[in-house]
């Protein structure tokens, strides 16, 4: 028998908070609405007037894509409707989008509309990514946001690819569904998911690494002494999910012009940590758990080690000078 999305969230709302009025599982029906919507677009990519550069850049000085625009305006519609809602932190937008509810809004979502949209006009997979808090008694704005990953309610991501899975964690394991196009619902597909201890891949792009500290080069050497292969799509999400199925070890390492990392705390890095060690896996900055790492503003990068309990664990060990990322 079949089990959609909602009758999963709601089955674990029920198992968990018994006292529930239903808005944490309204807010994920927002988003998985969103995501559809997302997918529906990229799935006529090519054939209609949606690839390519929108013209303007985002607040990280990067060239936003049509799709970026769509996906980031479809989340912010589908999630701005939700009474529980009382921020949206996008990516794309230099501030928090407040709803109008006073102090009636529970939760704030922080989320990466489309990540990878670059590699959109060349097919590859791309994703949505979100992380769920709770709004603390009367915080308002960046000050409201401003949360370890720790205190996180929920995360998830969306892959868009051969087919598009949604998956999530409420902090009781990690679920998977595949989307259904007959039913248009998204269904169990990946249940109470493991990441194994310990992989054979690691994903870097080995074009910076002449620019990576002595660390993750020393590091790197290792796993190629003993074999290991390298799986690098450019799509963090992508190569995310690959390493949650399979195992291994994803790196973004620091590097010259990005001495503090790339990838954003908030918006990649806390919500893959938290699915990351709900399936048994681990996620590091280096020489801090991503997770423990108090943000000092909604934009902050990280670098990023994160994967099986094996690989996080020797890069962890390397007693180096540089061992924190620091260049």
């Amino acid at each position: 028998m079949l089990v959609t999305v909602q009758q999963h969230i709601l089955q674990q709302q029920e198992d968990q908070f018994p006292a529930a009025r239903g808005n944490f599982s309204s807010l994920l029906s927002g988003m998985t609405l969103a995501t559809k919507m997302i997918q529906a677009k990229i799935r006529r990519a090519g054939l209609a007037d949606i690839l390519g550069s929108a013209g303007v850049t985002n607040v990280q000085g990067e060239t936003q894509q049509k799709l970026d625009v769509y996906a980031n305006q479809a989340v912010l519609h589908c999630l701005g409707a939700r009474e529980s809602v009382a921020f949206l932190v996008s990516e794309e937008n230099e501030q928090p989008v407040t709803i109008d509810r006073s102090e009636g809004g529970k939760y704030i979502v922080v989320f990466d509309p489309l990540d990878g949209s670059s590699n959109i006009d060349v097919n590859v997979s791309v994703g949505t990514i979100f992380s769920i808090l709770r709004r603390p008694d009367g915080a308002h704005g960046v000050a409201a946001v401003l949360q370890p990953g720790w205190k996180q309610v929920a995360a998830g991501y969306v892959v868009y690819g051969s087919s598009t899975i949604f998956v999530y964690t409420a902090g009781k394991g990690v679920y998977g569904f595949t989307l259904e196009p007959e039913i248009g619902a998204f269904v169990l597909s990946f249940a109470d998911m493991k990441m194994p201890a310990q992989g054979n891949t690691y994903s870097v792009n080995e074009a910076n690494a002449d620019s990576f500290p002595e660390s993750y080069r020393t590091y790197l050497g290792r796993l190629r002494s003993r074999g290991y292969g390298s799986r690098y799509i450019g799509s963090l999400v992508a190569d995310f999910h690959r390493t949650l199925l399979k195992g291994g070890v994803f790196l973004y390492p620091p590097t010259k012009k990005n001495p503090h990392g790339k990838l954003r705390l908030l918006y990649e890095a806390n919500p893959l940590a938290f699915i990351a060690e709900q399936a048994g896996g681990q996620a590091i900055s280096g020489d801090a758990r991503i997770m423990d790492i108090e943000p000092k503003a909604i934009h902050e990068r990280t670098p990023l080690i994160i994967g099986s309990r094996s690989e996080v664990a020797e890069f962890h060990q390397i007693d180096t000078r540089d061992a924190t990322g620091r260049i």
